[in-house]
């Protein structure tokens, strides 16, 4: 008859495999790496593991509290970063100067500690987890240094109870791989903040790069003579000098005047535009400077006119060839004596405007045909800036048409690209609408085309006199409404259509400009500027 085992004597199965328990562990650990290299996570699952397999327990990391750049001596202060089996007023005592208790002295000298008996040691402090939360039985503490380039920078700290059938070398020898490995993983942790850190920085440069070279204002490009175009600018902008822009239609007049806006001191202040040659001649006047209650039929209210509401801030007259006579010298006289009389009435309203002005014009030779006053052309003409054409600015055709094409596709939420062959043939083509005709081409390609990617052959079809080139229909339909003009109308210069040609489509469409308009592809402001010049207004 087999005697029973004798009291206090654990029987064999009742001993854990501890090989096998320090394989699972590490074997646990490693897939929590190949998982996630966050240190929280890692870090506290490798504590738990080492409780619930090995019996060390209440594992903490303490780390040392340095800041970015600074050594682990200079921080001199540790604390608890990792636990577990500690609740968090335990971590929260959990700090230590250098030198101070068993952990500060892993710390300062790098060398592991083992406390047989917590206590039977003096230095042992009991600050993070005090004694009477502890098993009343003997309680071992071991505390190894985590190093980070042959530097301690932390501690791997347990509780162990003596009375376990484990060999304390054998815990040991799992600890210091778990404090190499612990050390490891921080030191990964750290490259990749640090490479983080330099690539947002290099991106913010190269951000930076882009908004203040390629997109400065939101102009795009970096030819020469659109860069010399902006330095003239920044170098006025500080002033209150008017600046005439002047240059062919479609160079993005109104961009640049923003753009002086942008880069004075007025910046936060009101940007007013306004085109001279969208304005009826009767309605300049109580456009630009306002009108009092009953100065007119239907003025029922007073109301401030383009330039009060630019009052600090900047004006933009576009088109300012377009100015009647009559305006012309009121105009003057604001900009004189910074002063206005509303229409209809008598006081005078004082004003601080920055005027920019823009046209297309030739003012030099309407000066001559008497078409423009002298001394308002003096007054204007005081920082003359000249954009440059589309023409002149090749190099940068390719990096604007990229950017028409990206805000073509979110606008219109499509997905067209174009091929390298499509940007070399939008490089070569003349362009004599300059930036708005080459916008108005991607908008109406993006929406029209076929496919996804354009390439040059497809592209000819979309460029100006293409569709003029087609053969015309067999026979014309019967006689229908005016088709509806296109979504992107094709760049048409001022002499598109002859006095004769204009006189027509009214008479068809019985004085109707609106519709007469429309029947020759044109807005209503194209027509009536083309009457204008055609003498027929």
């Amino acid at each position: 008859m087999t005697a029973p085992p004798s009291p206090g004597k654990p029987r064999a199965q009742d001993t854990p495999d501890w090989h096998a328990q320090e394989l699972l562990l590490m074997r646990e650990v490693m897939r929590l790496i190949g998982r996630s290299l966050a240190p929280g996570l890692v870090l506290r699952e490798m504590l738990h593991l080492m409780s619930e397999l090995l019996g060390l327990n209440r594992g903490r990391i303490v780390l040392v509290d340095a800041p970015a750049g600074a050594t682990a001596a200079a921080a001199r202060t540790s604390s608890i970063q990792h636990a577990y089996g500690l609740t968090q007023a335990e971590v929260e005592r959990g700090r230590y100067a250098w030198g101070e208790g068993i952990t500060g002295r892993v710390l300062s000298t790098g060398q592991p500690a083992i406390v047989q008996d917590i206590d039977a040691e003096p230095l042992f402090l009991a600050r993070a987890v005090e004694r009477s939360h502890l098993p009343p039985e003997t309680v071992a503490f071991i505390a190894l240094p985590i190093e980070l380039n042959h530097a301690p920078i932390g501690v791997l700290a347990c509780h162990r109870i003596r009375s376990r059938q484990r060999h304390l070398n054998d815990d040991l020898a799992v600890l210091r791989v778990l404090a190499t490995l612990v050390g490891q993983l921080l030191q990964l942790e750290a490259l990749v903040a640090e490479q983080t850190r330099q690539l947002e920085a290099r991106n913010a440069v190269l951000a930076n790069a882009l908004n203040t070279k390629s997109a400065r204002y939101g102009l795009i490009g970096n030819s020469p003579p659109l860069l010399q175009a902006l330095g003239e600018l920044e170098r006025v902008s500080q002033t209150q000098a008017t600046v005439l822009l002047l240059g062919e239609s479609g160079t993005g007049k109104e961009l640049f005047a923003r753009a002086v806006h942008l880069a004075s001191g007025r910046r936060d202040r009101p940007f007013i535009k306004v085109n001279c040659s969208a304005i009826p001649d009767a309605l300049f006047e109580s456009e630009l400077f306002g009108y009092e209650r009953g100065a007119f039929t239907g003025a029922s209210t007073a109301r401030a006119g383009w330039f009060e509401q630019a009052d600090s801030g900047t004006i933009f007259l576009d088109e300012i060839g377009e100015l009647p006579l009559a305006m012309q010298s009121k105009l003057l006289r604001t900009l004189q004596e910074g002063t206005l009389v509303r229409l209809g009435g008598q006081r005078e309203v004082k004003v601080n405007v920055r005027l920019v002005a823009a046209t297309n014009r030739d003012l030099a030779r309407e000066v001559e045909a008497g078409q423009f006053r002298q001394d308002l052309y003096y007054r204007l003409n005081v920082i003359p800036i000249r954009l440059p054409s589309l023409a002149e600015r090749r190099e940068d055709i390719r990096a604007l048409a990229l950017h028409f094409v990206s805000r073509a596709n979110q606008a219109h939420q499509r997905n067209v690209n174009l091929a390298a062959d499509a940007l070399a043939r939008l490089e070569a083509h003349p362009w004599p609408g300059n930036i708005r005709e080459l916008g108005n081409l991607i908008e109406r390609m993006v929406l029209l085309a076929e496919g996804t990617l354009v390439t040059g052959a497809e592209l000819d079809r979309f460029l100006p006199g293409a569709m003029a080139t087609q053969p015309a229909p067999v026979a014309a339909p019967p006689a229908q409404a005016p088709a509806e003009a296109p979504l992107v109308r094709d760049y048409a210069p001022a002499h598109s259509h002859s006095a004769h040609t204009l006189q027509a489509a009214l008479a068809e469409h019985h004085g109707n400009q609106s519709r007469a308009a429309q029947s020759l592809g044109l807005t209503l402001r194209q027509f009536s500027y083309r009457l204008r010049k055609a003498g027929l207004r």
